[in-house]
């Protein structure tokens, strides 16, 4: 599934149906001299287009959006962006589940626990009636207009409610996004987008955001800890979790997987970011409920490396998972324990990975060992004619659908544990 960073319109501080936007010439709406123009500045440097070029400097192709009357100027900027496409949604619902695969503020709340880039843009209140001590409708009914803004406390929120920091607070939202893979909040007062400022360009300054890269002399005591772990080990394994894809590892596993000649398997929630085409992989681990013959070989194993799992009730079958910590090396998107220890900060798992390919030996045997107990699964008979359709007929059925344009969203309960058994062709997700 595209993951890439895109905006939900979602509930502004005092905006409960959506963002939505208000033109500064519109009733309600005054504009005060604090908020006009600067006549020095260029024709077409307002605070709208300042966000629409910024968003697609940073990779946004499409914006979600649920049109309203706090949140229409700043629309009319976005759709004036060559480089955006605004995606017109019939709530904000639909725009959450759009953007982040949930609804608005499950959005935000799943996108967290997801690590998902997030920049869920909002109209909001004029910046005259802050402080005011009116009643707005789009509202719960109080004055206070930071009611909604609570709901969203996430790794960032901004209020824009004056042009003088405006630039500083987008450049700081759509930063921490991007630098801490989460979402964040950022609410415009409706009467802002169209006025300029002298901190805008027509064409802003090309945006940089410094990579994360690791500690050299942490990564390199951390692949020699765990050369020596793995080549003292008969039959090491490979496990995939779900932070691969906030870490960006996916192709740095599959090399070490090449390198090293491991089996592989993944966690539940891992599944799709990695190749099930790939001859060493071995299903899905999932404790005593994992894909057949696939926690023989991984429980058995004296080695495992496990990158970027998640231990949690689910993921472990109640904490049921046959493993030892002295035998696993946990690798986190920035840190690395091998084994009871020692531990190794500010190492990148993707540079890790990609440096252990370089040195580790080939060690087949997990692989082997698989290959001699696996025994094919067996297929559905077929349904006869008014028979009631089986579960198992069914999702047959689905498997034979799957390409690879397809996204598969399975929710929890049957969907989950049948899709569990499905092989995914290349590029599904």
């Amino acid at each position: 599934m595209d993951t890439r960073v895109g905006s939900v319109d979602g509930p502004s501080p005092a905006a409960s149906n959506g963002a939505v936007g208000c033109p500064a010439s519109a009733q309600g709406c005054p504009m005060t001299s604090a908020a006009r123009p600067a006549a020095a500045v260029s024709a077409g440097a307002s605070l709208g287009r300042h966000l629409a070029r910024r968003l697609v400097q940073v990779g946004v192709g499409d914006v979600f959006a649920v049109p309203g009357d706090f949140n229409l100027t700043l629309l009319d900027h976005l759709i004036a962006e060559p480089g955006l496409r605004l995606v017109g949604c019939c709530n904000e619902l639909n725009a959450g589940y759009a953007c982040a695969r949930r609804g608005v503020l499950n959005a935000i709340a799943g996108a967290y626990s997801e690590n998902l880039p997030v920049i869920c843009i909002a109209g909001g209140p004029n910046s005259n009636d802050y402080g005011t001590n009116r009643i707005l409708h789009h509202t719960i009914g109080l004055p206070d207009f930071s009611q909604e803004l609570r709901c969203f406390q996430t790794s960032y929120q901004a209020v824009v409610t004056n042009l003088d920091d405006a630039h500083e607070q987008i450049d700081t939202a759509i930063a921490t996004a991007l630098r801490e893979s989460k979402p964040v909040y950022l609410s415009i007062s409706c009467n802002l987008p169209g006025l300029p400022h002298p901190t805008f360009s027509r064409d802003p300054v090309p945006f940089f955001l410094a990579p994360k890269v690791s500690n050299k002399m942490g990564l390199e005591a951390a692949i020699e800890a765990t050369v020596e772990f793995l080549n003292k080990a008969v039959k090491p394994v490979l496990v995939g979790g779900p932070k691969l894809r906030v870490a960006k590892a996916g192709k740095a596993f599959v090399d070490l997987v090449d390198a090293s000649g491991y089996g592989y398997a993944v966690m539940p929630s891992a599944k799709g970011l990695v190749p099930e085409t790939h001859p060493h992989f071995l299903g899905t681990y999932w404790g005593a409920i994992s894909t057949a013959f696939c926690a023989e070989i991984v429980e058995s194993a004296d080695a495992y490396i496990f990158a970027g799992p998640i231990f949690n009730d689910y993921s472990s079958v109640g904490y049921s998972f046959l493993l030892k910590k002295d035998k696993a090396i946990i690798v986190q998107p920035d840190r690395v324990i091998v084994g009871n220890g020692p531990a190794f900060g500010c190492v990148m798992m993707k540079e890790y990975l990609s440096e252990l390919a370089k040195r580790v030996k080939k060690n087949t045997t997990a692989y082997e060992n698989y290959k001699r107990i696996f025994v094919p699964e067996g297929q559905p008979l077929e349904s006869e004619p008014n028979e009631p359709l089986r579960v198992n007929v069914l999702f047959k059925h689905i498997q034979k659908m799957l390409n690879g344009d397809n996204a598969v969203i399975a929710e929890t309960g049957d969907s989950w544990f049948n899709c569990q058994k499905r092989k995914l062709p290349e590029g599904c997700g």
